[in-house]
């Protein structure tokens, strides 16, 4: 299980320094990454809350950098395309997420493996479906079809596989942290406060001001 970013990097971005990634694959997020993924991973969370302010939310800064951050230091309820990635290697299937995912819905899973709610995670043409039949979890590909592949768990399996995915997070929103205070100075204090936010996971410590 990873926890995993879809990416896409728009043309001509230079407010920092990004890695070449295939548009819309999955990024796997954890503290293993280079800068330059950091640098993506950051782009793309600010990018999918980068909205035109509207309401209570304050008017764009002028300039491009404070413009592009702004929607991710503003929001309150911030949203990262992605979500949770499941894959058996040794069957050849992966559980990835669908259209109605996001990576902040992450602790989803954890009420869905305490409560034995259905999860969906898309709609038709794919959509990708957590549900427990009799002491099993299984994982379908696409409910849309009656012979999808799947995966299945049991509930220890699950548990574990989701605290190694919590640990990836962690270690992901430490990693960031040290990324914004290098490269976003004046804002790394904001920056990591939103992911943390995201992710729903305790803040790493600042550190001092420079």
């Amino acid at each position: 299980m990873q926890p995993v970013l879809e990416i896409y990097t728009p043309d001509g971005f230079d407010l920092w320094p990004t890695a070449e990634i295939e548009p819309f694959s999955f990024l796997p997020l954890s503290g293993d990454l280079s800068p330059a993924e950091v640098g993506t991973a950051v782009m793309r969370i600010a990018g999918c809350n980068d909205i035109d302010p509207d309401g209570d939310r304050p008017p764009r800064p002028a300039d491009a950098l404070s413009s592009f951050l702004h929607g991710l230091l503003t929001f309150e309820c911030l949203f990262a395309a992605g979500g949770l990635r499941v894959i058996d290697s040794s069957a050849g299937v992966t559980f990835a997420p669908g259209c109605c995912d996001g990576l902040e819905d992450w602790r989803d899973w954890h009420q869905f493996v305490d409560d034995s709610i259905l999860i969906g995670f898309g709609h038709a043409p794919v959509s990708p479906v957590a549900e427990r039949v009799g002491d099993t979890i299984r994982l379908t590909f696409n409910a849309e079809l009656s012979d999808s592949p799947g995966i299945e768990l049991s509930d220890t399996e699950l548990r574990e596989l989701l605290a190694g995915a919590e640990r990836d997070l962690a270690d992901f929103l430490a990693l960031a942290a040290g990324w914004a205070f290098e490269h976003l100075p004046a804002h790394y204090a904001l920056v990591t406060a939103a992911l943390s936010r995201l992710l729903d996971l305790p803040g790493p410590a600042i550190p001092p001001e420079p």
